[in-house]
């Protein structure tokens, strides 16, 4: 026998399911764009649909806070369109983001910025303060 992909993707025993179930949400993806606030939909995306609940995922929890108030308007909204929806479920999923934040980053010091803090440094008594200075000066990157 000579299967092509298409027919193995769509066969009920190949990968089916997965298929039908994929161009559902995408389905479901275009509707809650028409049918979400433009904000809210920008911040937060459909990410499945099973047993007749739509699940959401946003990317705060002040978005999710929003949604969850929005809910049952959502649900209507699929509803009106045809799709079964039992309920909608809110969830926060963050965007992922680098492992090393930006404050982490070193950062380089201008020769002007060194030398002005030096003078600073100098300038103080013996102090907490000067000793902090001292360690930030010690510990910079300088520019080239």
């Amino acid at each position: 026998m000579n299967y092509s992909l298409e027919s193995y993707l769509d066969a009920a025993d190949g990968a089916g399911k997965v298929l039908a179930h994929a161009r559902l949400l995408m389905k479901l993806t275009t509707l809650y764009q028409e049918i979400a606030p433009a904000h809210l939909g920008q911040a937060s995306h459909l990410a499945n649909y099973k047993s007749g609940i739509i699940v959401i995922h946003a990317v705060s929890g002040a978005v999710a806070a929003k949604l969850r108030q929005l809910a049952p308007t959502l649900a209507d909204g699929f509803s009106k369109q045809g799709v079964e929806c039992n309920g909608v479920q809110i969830k926060v999923q963050a965007r992922k983001t680098t492992a090393q934040s930006m404050a982490s980053t070193k950062k380089p010091l201008t020769l002007r910025t060194s030398h002005t803090l030096e003078g600073l440094r100098d300038s103080l008594p013996s102090s907490p303060l000067r000793a902090a200075l001292a360690t930030l000066i010690e510990r910079s990157a300088k520019a080239q």
